[in-house]
C-alpha cells in the first residue's frame, strides 16, 4: 500500500543543526549532539511531498501527520480498533447516509476552533482534481466524486454533493453506495481537518504546517531534521508524555543503528537486516519485533493470456505451494516476517476480519502436490517463470533468489524460475503501470486502516486502483459489494472472508509473509511501543 503513519522532530541549537547537516553532506545522515531535555531523538527520512494530509501516502510524511493531526477517529495503538477522537457521534440508519457531529472544545495549535467546516472544506479540497492530491481516491465513496474528480477532463463541480454543513458542529455525508464500515476508515490521515490558514495562506502553511494534534512543528531543515514540541494546549486524551520529538534524517539505516549503540540517538524503527543476527544481544529487552499491518505478495499478470487461460489457476496455486515460506522467513528474516496464510494481516484480529488459514493448503509448502498441480495446469507458460522486483531498496534480491530456488527445487529444474531485477523503484512501477511484465512481480500492502475491506477491495476488485495484475471475478466483486452494504459488522466480515476463499481458488497473487515492525531504543527511554502500522507511538514515550 500505501498509507501508514510516522513522525518527525524539532527544537535545538545552531551547533546541533550544523553537526547534523555536516553528517548529511557526508552521505550518512543523523549526527551527534547534546540531548535537549525531555526530547525523543529518533531516526527518520525526508517525506516525499509537502505535508498536506491528502497528499501524503508514504510512511515518513505519515509519521509527522500522526503527530500534528487528529481526525474524527484514531486507531488504538494496541488493538487497532477505530475509536472516536473528534467525533462525538457518527450515525446512520442505512449504511449510506451518515450524520457526523464534531466534539466541542477542540482547536488547532494556532487557536482556531475545529468545526464541521474544518472537515468539509478539507475533504472538498482533497477530492477536487485541480488540487492533485494523491489520496483523492479515498473520497471516491462520497456522492459527487465523479464530478469533482473525473477520470479525464476538467471538474464540472468544485465541491462534493454528498457533503453538507448543518451547523457549526454537524455535517452530513451521503455515499454513492452502501458502506457499513465507512466510519472505520476515518482515522486515516487523509480525512484530517484543516484550518482556515491552509486555504488563506497555502504557501505559508506548507512551510510550517499547523494541525490539531499533540505536537506542533517548530522547524524543518530538509536533509537534516524536523523538530516538534509538545503542544500544551492540546485537548485530547493522548497528550504527549515527553517534551518533543526530534526526527533526524538518515540515508543509511546502518548508520542510524550505529548511532543508537553509541548513544547519539534514542530510537531507530528500521533495524538493518545485517544486524538482525545481533540485535537481541546488542539491545536485550530494548528490541521490539511485532506483527504489523503489512503483507508481501507476488502478483500474476492476468492481463497476459498465458497466465489467465484454462487451467492456469492450477499453475498459480502450484507455484504458491512450491514456496517454502517458513524456511525463508526464518533463515533470511530471522522471524521478523511470518508466513502468510491469507491476504490480510493478523493485526486486524477477528473483529477486523483476519482469519488464519483462509488460503488453506494453497499457502502450505507441499512439493509433491505443487508439482502435480503445475503439470495438471499445463506447466509453466513457455516452461519458465520470472520473478521481478526493483532491487535498489530493501533486501529484495535475497528473498527473490530464495523464492526461485524453492520453486526450482520442487520442479527439479534450476532454470524454471529466474529473477528479473529492475534497477530502480521508479522503473519497476512504470513497467507495472504499462503492463510490461510477463511473469510474477513483487507487490504488497501496508494497511491504510485496520479493516479487511482495505486489504481486499483496492487490490482485487475489478479495475480497482491497486489491482495491478488485473484480476477480475464477478463472484468476488459481488461478495465485496454485499459486504460493504451489510449493516451487521459480523456478517460483513463473513462475506469478505468468503471473497478471500475465492482468492485461494483463483490465486491472482501469492501471499508470502506478514511483515513485522521492529525497532530498537536506548536505555534513556521507557514506554516505547509500535502501533499496528509499525510506527512508534511517540506521544507515549517517556525520556529519563
Amino acid at each position: 500500500m500505501r498509507g501508514g503513519v510516522r513522525t518527525w522532530a524539532r527544537r535545538g541549537v545552531a551547533a546541533l543543526l550544523a553537526v547534523l547537516l555536516a553528517a548529511v553532506v557526508a552521505g550518512c545522515g543523523g549526527g551527534t549532539g547534546a540531548r535537549v531535555p525531555g526530547v525523543v531523538r529518533a531516526s527518520w527520512g525526508d517525506p516525499q511531498n509537502p505535508l498536506e494530509p491528502a497528499n501524503t501516502n508514504e510512511v515518513q510524511g505519515g509519521k509527522v501527520l500522526d503527530l500534528i493531526f487528529r481526525g474524527l477517529k484514531k486507531y488504538d495503538p494496541t488493538t487497532g480498533a477505530a475509536v472516536d477522537m473528534l467525533a462525538e457521534k457518527i450515525e446512520s440508519t442505512d449504511a449510506q447516509n451518515f450524520t457526523v457531529k464534531v466534539k466541542d472544545g477542540w482547536t488547532f495549535s494556532n487557536g482556531e476552533p475545529v468545526t464541521a467546516r474544518s472537515f468539509v472544506d478539507a475533504w472538498n479540497y482533497a477530492a477536487l482534481v485541480d488540487n492533485k492530491q494523491r489520496n483523492a481516491s479515498f473520497f471516491a465513496y462520497i456522492d459527487g466524486y465523479g464530478k469533482v474528480h473525473p477520470e479525464s477532463g476538467e471538474a464540472t463541480a468544485k465541491t462534493l454533493s454528498g457533503l453538507a454543513l448543518k451547523d457549526a458542529r454537524t455535517f452530513t455525508v451521503k455515499l454513492s453506495t452502501k458502506f457499513s464500515t465507512w466510519p472505520g476508515t476515518l482515522g486515516y490521515p487523509a480525512f484530517a481537518p484543516l484550518p482556515r490558514a491552509f486555504f488563506e495562506d497555502h504557501a505559508g502553511w506548507l512551510k510550517r504546517p499547523v494541525g490539531n494534534g499533540p505536537y506542533a512543528i517548530d522547524s524543518y531543515t530538509r536533509g537534516s531534521a524536523m523538530k516538534l514540541s509538545k503542544w500544551d494546549g492540546y485537548p485530547g486524551p493522548d497528550k504527549a508524555g515527553n517534551e518533543g520529538v526530534e526526527l533526524r534524517v538518515y540515508t543509511d539505516n546502518n548508520t542510524a543503528y550505529a548511532d543508537l549503540q553509541a548513544g547519539n540517538i534514542d530510537l531507530v524503527d528500521d533495524i538493518p537486516s545485517t544486524q538482525l543476527r545481533n540485535v537481541r544481544k546488542d539491545l536485550d529487552d530494548r528490541y521490539i519485533n511485532q506483527p504489523a499491518g503489512i503483507i508481501q505478495t507476488v502478483v500474476f499478470p492476468l492481463y497476459d493470456a498465458k497466465w489467465n487461460g484454462p487451467g492456469a489457476e492450477k499453475v498459480r496455486r502450484g507455484l504458491s505451494m512450491a514456496i517454502n515460506r517458513p524456511q525463508i522467513t526464518s533463515q533470511i528474516y530471522r522471524d521478523t516476517r511470518t508466513p502468510a496464510s491469507d491476504w490480510t494481516s493478523p493485526v486486524l484480529g477477528e473483529k477486523g476480519g483476519y482469519k488464519a488459514g483462509l488460503c488453506g493448503t494453497e499457502c502450505t509448502y507441499d512439493p509433491g502436490r505443487a508439482k502435480r498441480l503445475i503439470q495438471e495446469g499445463g506447466g509453466l507458460p513457455g516452461g519458465r517463470v520470472t520473478l521481478t522486483s526493483n532491487v535498489d531498496t530493501g533486501s529484495h534480491r535475497v528473498w527473490m533468489d530464495a523464492v526461485c530456488n524453492s520453486i526450482n527445487n520442487v520442479l527439479g529444474d534450476d532454470r524454471a524460475c529466474t529473477v528479473n531485477p529492475i534497477g530502480t523503484f521508479a522503473d519497476f512501477r512504470s513497467r507495472i503501470a504499462q503492463q510490461q511484465l510477463g511473469g510474477m512481480f513483487r507487490s504488497g500492502w501496508q494497511m491504510d486502516y485496520p479493516l479487511i475491506q482495505n486489504f481486499l477491495q483496492p487490490q482485487y476488485y475489478t479495475n480497482a486502483s491497486s489491482n495491478y495484475g488485473k484480476f477480475s471475478d464477478p463472484r468476488f466483486d459481488r461478495l465485496v459489494d454485499e459486504a460493504n452494504a451489510e449493516s451487521d459488522a459480523g456478517k460483513a466480515v463473513a462475506k469478505f472472508q468468503d471473497a478471500e476463499r475465492i482468492l485461494a481458488e483463483k490465486m491472482p497473487a501469492i501471499p508470502l509473509w506478514y511483515q513485522n515492525g521492529n525497532a530498537g531504543y536506548s536505555a534513556e527511554l521507557s514506554d516505547v511501543q509500535l502501533n499496528q502500522f509499525s510506527v512508534p507511538v511517540y506521544e507515549r514515550i517517556k525520556v529519563k
